[in-house]
């Protein structure tokens, strides 16, 4: 039963040589019981934690009692590959470790067992489920349009920053405008032709601030800045540049050039 169990099973030595290494493990590792056992498991697989797993195992030789360590905690206790279809494409086994001591005859505990659980499945799904989540999260901030934040995140995020300053006494900027002529740009190319006005300006924008800057769609044609610990003169400078490099912009929409 040891052998067939669908976990991982090996004991440890104190001297952390290997005791027991069942099937599962052979078919994982592709290393045979007859060449693993007696071997150091730290030389077995040079790229374990050494410090780490010493810690784990003689905390259940001292205190003579279980330990675990999850796959959030830590993915994998051995790199085994992942062979399981459903799951295929996680490259390495996710994995569960249960540490428990094994007393001896004479009450004495010399040998520490381990238990290694493929919980590859629960795992993959539950960072697919995390991943979706921030997709979502990342949607309902974002203006589809422009790829900005929508106004109601920025708006969240200017009461954040304007918070901080409060507490902080370190200046920060707030930039609003629009496009100039827009009415003009949808009466005359239409709708389509607008909306890719908006984005290219969107893209100067973006290209011309810093990654802790927030800027956002506020409505229309309407954009807002905040930017972090930027003083008013600083502000100005880098609202001009931005205000001459949309000024430059040539827009082509159907073989037509919008300025």
């Amino acid at each position: 039963m040891v052998q067939t169990v669908d976990v991982g099973l090996m004991v440890l030595d104190r001297d952390y040589r290997v005791r027991l290494w069942n099937g599962f493990m052979e078919n994982h590792s592709g290393q045979s019981g007859a060449y693993v056992i007696g071997n150091r498991l730290f030389e077995l697989f040079p790229d374990l934690p050494e410090g780490w797993f010493r810690r784990k195992a003689e905390s259940v030789f001292l205190l003579e009692s279980r330990a675990f360590t999850t796959w959030e905690q830590r993915p994998y206790l051995l790199r085994f590959k992942n062979y399981r279809p459903i799951t295929g494409t996680a490259d390495f086994m996710y994995q569960n470790i249960t540490l428990i001591p094994l007393v001896s005859p004479d009450g004495t505990i010399n040998h520490v067992g381990v238990i290694l659980y493929d919980v590859t499945d629960i795992a993959i799904g539950k960072l697919a489920l995390e991943a979706a989540n921030v997709g979502l999260a990342r949607l309902s901030r974002t203006d589809r349009l422009t790829e900005l934040n929508n106004r109601g995140y920025w708006e969240e995020c200017l009461q954040t920053e304007f918070a901080r300053v409060q507490r902080s006494k370190h200046p920060s900027t707030l930039i609003m405008f629009d496009i100039d002529h827009f009415k003009k740009v949808n009466d005359t190319y239409g709708h389509q032709a607008d909306d890719e006005v908006i984005r290219a300006t969107s893209r100067t924008l973006r290209a011309s601030i810093r990654t802790t800057d927030i800027a956002g769609r506020y409505g229309g044609e309407e954009f807002g800045v905040v930017l972090v610990d930027t003083s008013a003169e600083q502000g100005l400078y880098l609202a001009e540049r931005v205000r001459k490099k949309i000024e430059a912009l040539t827009v082509t929409f159907e073989q037509l050039e919008i300025r």
